[in-house]
């Protein structure tokens, strides 16, 4: 992928993370609670789940940005096509 295309792809979604983590109560007030994360975090385990959803969509951003998921991509498709 093009550096043109794959730094400011990379820096969008380190943003859409950020704001993840920065505005969890609109993320509430869009997709509600999360009953999975209610039961196995307690109280208050959807706004954890959904600040711990942001961070590693922020990882994901910097991995696009430098290039890193494509390493990662191709390790998981060896995995799974066992070439």
């Amino acid at each position: 992928m093009s550096p043109l295309f794959r730094i400011p792809l990379g820096l969008l979604v380190m943003v859409a993370g950020f704001y993840m983590v920065q505005k969890t109560e609109v993320l509430m007030s869009w997709f509600g609670e999360v009953p999975f994360a209610e039961a196995k975090f307690g109280p208050g385990g959807s706004r954890f789940f959904y600040k711990l959803l942001g961070v590693l969509v922020s990882f994901l951003g910097i991995f696009i940005a430098t290039n890193v998921i494509s390493n990662i991509l191709e390790s998981l498709a060896a995995v799974l096509t066992r070439t």
